[in-house]
């Protein structure tokens, strides 16, 4: 089905102390989108970028999303960390805590978690790890949506248990035949045209091809680009201006649940 608007959503605030992830244009890319993904300080981040980040997405109007990954700041959240479903949950929760009362400050509130790389990867299969997570969220705050995609664990079991859930469509990643992405530790440059033919397809038909040629069927409800990934400002430029030639708006997130 044609969609007449779309969420688009990066993940900012990815640096540490002097250290930026990517080109480091948070700045010129949060004007741009509708949802902000925030990281917190486990595989990026720190108390003063996550306060001038929640700034800069109030000031342009953007939703704030707690950014979750592995305690893993050497590898940027993309290694495998072996733990109990408890302990990743008691880290997600201290890493919502930190980015809330830093949004509460700024007079405004969390309007979404997304798990960050090795982690939204393991939650997409682990059934244990999304259930507890998504239990946890139901009773800190049953109106967090919760971004993921459509063909994972997680989904299946938000949906299950009445969590608003956001499917992702990832513009700047492959994807395989059962309509995940193919995980990477190391994007090159991408075309902006390529990319943004990409999204306006799959927001057109509803389909994207796979790393095998083939295409499949694919239902989201945001559509994401990396701000780490090399040349990531021309990326989300070439998008909107595409979905604008389509008369497709930027829009905030429509929960799954919601429909």
């Amino acid at each position: 089905m044609r969609k007449h608007s779309i969420d688009l959503n990066s993940d900012m605030g990815e640096g540490f102390g002097p250290w930026k992830i990517g080109d480091g244009v948070d700045e010129d890319i949060m004007p741009l989108i509708s949802s902000a993904n925030i990281a917190t300080g486990f595989h990026a981040g720190d108390p003063n970028i996550m306060a001038r980040t929640v700034h800069l997405a109030r000031t342009a109007g953007v939703g704030i999303g707690a950014h979750l990954g592995f305690r893993d700041l050497v590898g940027f959240g993309r290694r495998n960390i072996t733990e109990t479903p408890q302990a990743l949950v008691n880290d997600i929760v201290y890493q919502l805590g930190a980015l809330r009362e830093f949004a509460r400050l700024a007079g405004v509130s969390i309007q979404h978690v997304k798990p960050h790389g090795a982690l939204y990867m393991l939650a997409a299969r682990d059934e244990s790890l999304s259930r507890l997570l998504i239990e946890t969220l139901r009773t800190l705050d049953p109106t967090l949506m919760l971004y993921c995609m459509e063909m994972s664990v997680t989904c299946r079991i938000a949906r299950e248990l009445g969590q608003p859930v956001v499917r992702e469509f990832y513009a700047d990643r492959d994807y395989d035949r059962s309509g995940s992405i193919v995980f990477t530790r190391q994007v090159d440059r991408l075309d902006p045209e390529r990319i943004a033919a990409k999204v306006l397809r799959a927001c057109l038909e509803g389909r994207v091809k796979t790393v095998d040629g083939e295409d499949i069927e694919i239902g989201f409800d945001s559509v994401c680009i990396h701000s780490d990934t090399p040349g990531a400002l021309a990326l989300v430029q070439a998008t909107r201006a595409a979905l604008a030639r389509n008369d497709i708006r930027i829009a905030p997130p429509l929960p799954a649940v919601a429909r």
